[in-house]
């Protein structure tokens, strides 16, 4: 079975069009945060979400725009030093984030609330990098209880490939911060695509980040399936049609990453009704087997 496809707003041209247009097609993910659109995109997004009440969105925490850094110094929340550095896992940043975000989006309760390339902060401490999720689980784990989150994750670009974190680590950091109760660590965002293939080769062999969400019942939104635009350009027919024949390269590329194991959501950031259009026409195909997916990483693996 294949992923669904979510809309992603980084570098989505057309936020409030693209929303609409994902919520009417059956989409139920919308992945945001506070940075993208130049700190506009939650203000964006803010309609849509009001029209289609139904529909769910993931949100973030680390990033900010200098706008937004000058608001948090104003509030006492970061002193200028942490504004200047643009990235924060702080309680009483994340805990201010989380505020402005349901502000921003026009929501009581937020779905889904990651942590924003956590690997930024204490960059080659693991020890202090994990300290600092834990405390930002726990405000997290705070909001929760408070009715204002229903979970929370991790999104990242390298931490997990480059093991400053594990996906067991971050189970663990989770359950201490609990206490013995149920935590609230839900869903995990990484890059996956036929260019930032590592996970999916791990996945086929079944070990890697994606087997262990998955093991532990975690959501997994697979972003960048067509690492920024660049893959189509990238793929000839000819590896699109050994993907699936009739697929374009664009379509090619979303199914593979759709059919990918442990991915659950594959995020798209398709400003283009034509594109949204023939990227959900890909995930509406039958997955590729693991045979297909090893035969197609084999081949871009001694290209």
């Amino acid at each position: 079975m294949t992923a669904d496809l979510a809309l992603g707003t980084y570098r989505c041209r057309a936020i409030p069009e693209a929303a609409v247009r994902a919520a009417a097609s059956g989409a139920q993910w919308i992945d945001t945060a506070p940075n993208y659109a130049t700190g506009r995109a939650q203000d964006l997004l803010a309609p849509a979400l009001a029209a289609y009440p139904s529909l769910q969105v993931s949100t973030k925490a680390g990033y900010f725009t200098a706008a937004t850094g000058v608001d948090a110094v104003n509030d006492g929340v970061l002193n200028q030093d942490q504004a200047a550095a643009g990235h924060s896992l702080a309680p009483q940043y994340v805990r201010w984030q989380l505020a402005r975000n349901r502000e921003q989006l026009g929501r009581v309760r937020l779905d889904l609330v990651l942590l924003h390339n956590p690997e930024r902060a204490h960059s080659g401490d693991r020890a202090a990098l994990h300290r600092a999720i834990q405390d930002a689980f726990s405000v997290m784990e705070e909001a929760v209880a408070a009715g204002h989150v229903a979970g929370y994750g991790i999104a990242t670009w390298a931490g997990l490939e480059e093991e400053a974190f594990t996906v067991g680590e971050l189970l663990a950091l989770a359950a201490e911060v609990a206490g013995g109760q149920q935590h609230h660590l839900a869903a995990l965002q990484l890059p996956v695509s036929l260019v930032m293939m590592t996970p999916l080769v791990q996945a086929l062999d079944g070990r890697g980040p994606l087997p262990a969400a998955a093991d532990a019942g975690l959501r997994v939104m697979a972003s960048a399936p067509l690492h920024g635009g660049e893959l189509p350009g990238m793929v000839d027919q000819e590896l699109a049609d050994l993907i699936r024949p009739g697929l374009t390269p664009a379509q090619a590329c979303v199914l593979a990453v759709a059919s990918c194991p442990g991915v659950t959501n594959v995020l798209l950031a398709a400003s283009a009704t034509s594109h949204w259009r023939e990227a959900a026409d890909a995930v509406a195909q039958p997955s590729l087997t693991t045979a297909k997916l090893r035969e197609i990483t084999g081949v871009l693996a001694s290209a």
